[in-house]
């Protein structure tokens, strides 16, 4: 489908030539409304310039605009509704836009009513939709946090959160896979820094709203990657955190108990995607140093489920104060690309 070259053409979020990628809330009447980490909204078009019509909750979220799948800068809208300017001064024929969140759902949602496209301008077909998908489910090393504070302080400003350069958008590029990404700093699977724990949020189309689901029909991907303990390896040891109190009393979970919770997680997953490969993985920090206790718990966990298509692998340890870096994350995409080619054919 292609409309005619026009000076002036609005393309409204409900338009079927718009590609959208994770779980975006397309069933509002005025906009579609973003809230997780590495979603996406692209188009095909012809025109000299092209702008997004927007309004952010916050005025703390960012996003890669990208540009012929190349270029890229940075947009940060603000609580206005208004058009930004994503590409002007571009040459005549086909161009690609996208718009990818950098940042994540705590940030607050933002509101995509449209795009418009000026001078000779014309939409074109729909992206083709990539025929692999894969899908992540993480904490902040997938959520990509920090990941471009180089002075390794760990700033928790959203400035340097970028979940473009995970390496779960590393390792989905590679494969040119659909990407959808469910994750959050902090969480976990027993117990989390927040309240919020991931088999609580596993399944929601809006990660604030316990009665927004998503529905796991929507997306079926080939491979499924969980990247989840690394929070609940430090917690369990906090007797005194809020959290460890409202989960656990007075007691940590043993070792059973943190093997249960985990085999439940990766079995409600399977009831969801009964062909899926399964990778159950930890790294890149300290729950990943050899000989770590939650590596064998995943191990074990695995085991139970008996199950040859849900499998383990460990990311390598990085030794660090901070969070992984962008270097470090391209460390651990080419340990996960390597373990999927010698291990899964999709």
């Amino acid at each position: 489908m292609s409309c005619k070259n026009k000076k002036e053409l609005l393309i409204p979020f409900s338009s079927p030539e718009i590609e959208f990628s994770g779980r975006i809330d397309t069933n509002k009447v005025e906009a579609a409304e973003i809230y997780w980490s590495g979603s996406s909204i692209k188009i095909n078009f012809e025109g000299e310039s092209i702008h997004a019509l927007l309004k952010d909750e916050t005025g703390d979220n960012y996003y890669n605009v990208i540009l012929d799948n190349d270029s890229i800068s940075i947009l940060k809208p603000d609580t206005s509704k208004r058009y930004y300017q994503l590409a002007s001064n571009l040459s005549e024929g086909k161009h690609s836009i996208e718009l990818f969140k950098r940042t994540e759902w705590n940030r607050g949602k933002t509101s995509f009513f449209g795009y418009k496209i000026k001078n000779n301008a014309r939409l074109l077909a729909k992206p083709t939709s990539n025929k692999r998908k894969i899908e992540f489910y993480g904490n902040s090393i997938t959520a990509g946090y920090a990941i471009e504070d180089f002075s390794g302080k760990d700033s928790p400003d959203s400035t340097y959160t970028n979940n473009y350069l995970s390496y779960a958008a590393i390792t989905a590029r590679h494969f040119n896979a659909k990407f959808q990404c469910i994750c959050k700093s902090g969480i976990g699977i027993t117990v989390s820094w927040n309240p919020l724990i991931m088999p609580e949020m596993y399944d929601r189309l809006i990660p604030t709203d316990s009665t927004s689901k998503w529905n796991f029909s929507l997306y079926t991907p080939d491979i499924v990657v969980i990247n989840l303990l690394q929070n609940d390896s430090w917690l369990v040891n906090l007797p005194e955190h809020e959290e460890f109190k409202r989960r656990f009393g007075n007691k940590a979970p043993t070792d059973r108990e943190i093997i249960n919770a985990y085999q439940k997680f990766v079995a409600n997953l399977r009831s969801k995607y009964s062909r899926a490969s399964i990778i159950c993985t930890l790294g890149s920090m300290n729950a990943a140093e050899e000989g770590s206790k939650w590596m064998k718990y995943i191990k074990v966990a695995v085991e139970n489920l008996n199950d040859e298509k849900i499998l383990t692998h460990f990311m390598p340890y990085i030794k660090s104060f901070a969070h992984p870096s962008v270097q470090d994350q391209q460390i651990m995409a080419n340990s996960l690309i390597q373990f999927i080619d010698k291990n899964i054919e999709w």
